[in-house]
């Protein structure tokens, strides 16, 4: 059979390879002109490295990335609450990479050329239908300025379109907006001296008053030895914009929430303020939905599960998506059916991850410590939460997201 693979972003790109290696062809259509860098940091978990790194990309990663090596959280007045071990010095298998989403892109789009040949990735192509006739499935494309363009023909069509997808609009046209978590972000990369040993995810304070993610995404960016470093702010906030990644943001509509954060480890508001870019973005999802597969056409990633941008998931589900579509398509020599067994295997996993990260995100240990101490300072970490609790929290979340030890021992089942 053959594919069209509708988007090439991290899923689209990543189903194509796994694809080529199953031996099954594909080809990739992009709505935009031209694949450009866009966004700004992303983490590549390890049971979403271990595919890349199985598809015989980890060098390609590692020469682009951080290996991260560590996540420590702290309350908004910098006092340290927890530090864990990240990738490989957590026992995984696979590192964890904190990488730009430039990055990232960039040399799945260069794999999928080299291997599949220079005309694998078809760009200035935006799906508008699809159309399954029982035998294939007709795309309907158009050009970044509207014109029609020349259809495709394939056995299967995967939409990995992202949050706006046209075929999932297809195929639930009267779907609600987007909820609203109740929290808007403000994110940026900074040129900034290495924080933490410039190998750590940190995280910070919490929404109700302000809560951040940084972690440096490129090294030694310039002859002083600086990096490139990813930040993010959340702040409770009524609804103000609708989602769009490229969304430019304001400093003055965020900074004060964080102007007193002097950290003797960090001068945050200084960092902000030296950022390259300031991007805004509403944390949104979409409830899950009751199927992805519809005949020979499917959906994956962003426009199969879009979830708020926590705990670095809608990358590392989309890569745990495609893995799992290209078993399902070796296995079966029905079409449908296969897409079928794909989406019964993912869309529960997924599921769970989505409304996990509404309640009980990967850095909810801050909100209890926020809680316990009344958004205070502390004498002694031991007297808010012991680390046996601290430790439960963590594998709880690890174990939702499909990142517990006991499933990384088990690929089959985390790729399910």
């Amino acid at each position: 059979m053959d594919v069209a693979v509708i988007g090439a972003g991290v899923g689209g790109l990543t189903l194509a390879l796994e694809l080529h290696e199953a031996g099954i062809p594909c080809r990739i259509y992009e709505a935009t002109s031209e694949l450009r860098e866009i966004g700004v940091g992303i983490n590549v978990l390890p049971h979403a490295s271990a595919e890349l790194r199985r598809l015989g990309l980890e060098a390609e990663l590692a020469s682009v990335a951080i290996t991260t090596t560590e996540s420590a959280f702290f309350n908004r007045f910098g006092q340290l609450i927890r530090v864990e071990p990240a990738g490989l010095l957590a026992g995984y298998a696979a590192p964890q990479f904190s990488m730009h989403r430039g990055d990232l892109q960039r040399v799945l789009a260069d794999a999928v050329r080299a291997r599949m040949g220079p005309d694998a990735i078809v760009t200035g192509h935006r799906c508008t239908h699809v159309e399954d006739d029982g035998t294939g499935v007709l795309v309907s494309f158009e050009s970044p300025q509207g014109a029609a363009l020349p259809d495709a023909y394939a056995d299967v069509a995967v939409a990995c379109d992202g949050v706006h997808s046209a075929v999932r609009k297809q195929f639930y046209p009267d779907e609600g907006e987007p909820v609203y978590s109740g929290i808007n972000t403000w994110r940026g990369v900074t040129r900034w001296p290495a924080i933490k040993g410039g190998a750590s995810m940190i995280r910070v304070g919490w929404f109700t008053t302000a809560k951040m993610v940084i972690y440096p995404i490129r090294d030694s960016i310039d002859e002083a030895g600086n990096q490139l470093v990813n930040w993010l702010v959340e702040i409770e906030t009524p609804r103000r914009i609708s989602r769009d990644w490229n969304r430019l943001g304001a400093i003055d509509d965020f900074i004060g929430a964080i102007e007193d954060w002097h950290f003797d480890w960090l001068d945050v508001p200084a960092m902000i303020r030296a950022a390259d870019t300031i991007l805004e973005y509403p944390m949104v999802d979409q409830d899950p939905i009751e199927r992805w597969s519809f005949g020979r056409v499917t959906l994956l990633g962003d426009a199969a599960h879009p979830m708020v941008p926590r705990g670095s998931n809608g990358a590392a589900q989309s890569i745990l998506d495609a893995r799992a579509l290209r078993d399902a398509l070796s296995a079966a020599d029905d079409p449908a059916g296969a897409l079928t067994a794909y989406q019964d295997a993912r869309l529960p996993a997924t599921a769970k991850v989505v409304l996990a990260n509404r309640i009980m995100p990967p850095d909810v240990l801050l909100w209890e410590v926020h809680d316990r101490t009344g958004d205070r300072p502390f004498d002694r970490i031991e007297d808010v939460i012991s680390e046996s609790e601290m430790q439960e929290i963590s594998r709880r979340y690890k174990r939702i997201a499909g990142l517990s030890n006991e499933q990384q021992s088990a690929p089959e089942q985390a790729s399910a």
